[in-house]
């Protein structure tokens, strides 16, 4: 089962009391106060880990608790501070905090290894040992220890993919990341076979390849929440390129341009960022077409945006291997950017790190 949105509750572990103790050994006079303090509690953290890709495991198990801080005791003993409790999810979670109703955005753990401090452990308190004073010699005071921070998060998980595959329900998605990877999602010849987003290695020539994201295929309306496309849309938002499948083999009775468009204003108006991604157009179900006209009115329309077209077949594999290199090359353009983007604002850090220390050298 995918599951890509839970509700969990956090509650990071309390400190230990600090001890009200007094030296009493035989021949020690006047001993004085030795309570030690308390331990610290164990706080929550959130890590990325590349070894989990679903959240279904937070949904039998919604709640997370780190233990409380051991008390202090005699003979200025601290206490044992409880560990650190950390909460595994897929690489791409978003992290919200529900707060009263509303929720708000506190991480995104979008790289391996991400980790985020969501519950922080009460501190101990301090032993009478901590308050004696040249007018208090024998404090009996002590301090409890701090309540952990307690939390309600909310979990959702956004799937990192090089490349997105959208287009309307039977439209071949399915079948085209099965025929170029691994991948064996459900195919069947009726709406909405895909329920949950797959993902699909594709491996090149050369060393080269790269991650296919199938989501369940959009109609109009998708980003008011009609069909799955509000729930699964967002998987394809952390996409470097989409790929636009579109049926121009008649069987649907649709017009391809008209689902072109269709897709392209539901995308737009879920998110325009979204939607201006790299886009790849691929007419697909060549095989099973008896009107070339479908093909030829979808080609001026795709050409006049200034988008590359691919005629393909996902059951006989016509035209892959080209759709397949265009993909690689648009996702290679995306990373070269990506790796400026992360070189200019190295830069730009540097240059503020630097300029106080020029400024007080001058001065």
């Amino acid at each position: 089962m995918f599951v890509d949105e839970v509700d969990i509750h956090v509650t990071a572990g309390s400190g230990g009391n600090g001890c009200l103790s007094f030296r009493r050994e035989k021949f020690v006079p006047r001993g004085g106060p030795d309570g030690g303090d308390g331990g610290a509690g164990g706080s929550v953290y959130i890590i990325a880990v590349p070894t989990k890709n679903t959240l279904i495991d937070f949904r039998y198990h919604p709640e997370f608790k780190a233990g409380r801080g051991r008390h202090g005791q005699g003979s200025n003993r601290t206490g044992h501070a409880a560990a650190d409790l950390e909460i595994h999810v897929p690489i791409g979670t978003l992290v919200f905090e529900n707060d009263g109703g509303a929720r708000h955005l506190v991480a995104d753990l979008a790289h391996e290894g991400d980790r985020m401090l969501v519950a922080r452990g009460g501190r101990g308190g301090r032993g009478n040992a901590q308050f004696v004073s040249s007018t208090n010699r024998a404090p009996r005071r002590t301090e409890p220890g701090e309540t952990g921070e307690e939390k309600s998060l909310h979990l959702e998980l956004k799937l990192l993919a090089d490349v997105g595959l959208v287009g309307f329900p039977n439209a071949g998605k399915s079948t085209l990341i099965s025929r170029i990877s691994a991948a064996r999602p459900k195919i069947a010849d009726y709406p909405f076979t895909t329920l949950a987003p797959n993902l699909g290695v594709v491996s090149l020539s050369d060393d080269r390849s790269f991650v296919v994201a199938d989501v369940p295929g959009l109609i109009k309306g998708a980003h008011e929440g009609h069909g799955l496309g509000d729930r699964f849309l967002r998987h394809v938002q952390r996409s470097k390129v989409l790929v636009h499948l579109v049926d121009v083999s008649g069987a649907s009775g649709r017009d391809p341009v008209e689902d072109f468009d269709t897709i392209q204003e539901e995308l737009r108006r879920f998110d325009p960022a979204l939607a201006a991604k790299p886009q790849i157009v691929a007419a697909n179900k060549i095989d099973a077409l008896e009107d070339r006209s479908r093909l030829d009115s979808l080609t001026r329309h795709v050409k006049a945006l200034g988008l590359p077209l691919f005629a393909i077949s996902g059951v006989t594999g016509d035209g892959l291997p080209d759709l397949l290199e265009a993909m690689w090359r648009e996702i290679a353009a995306a990373r070269e950017s990506d790796v400026e983007v992360e070189t200019q604002k190295s830069e730009d850090d540097t240059i503020d790190l630097i300029t106080p220390a020029r400024v007080r050298r001058d001065a």
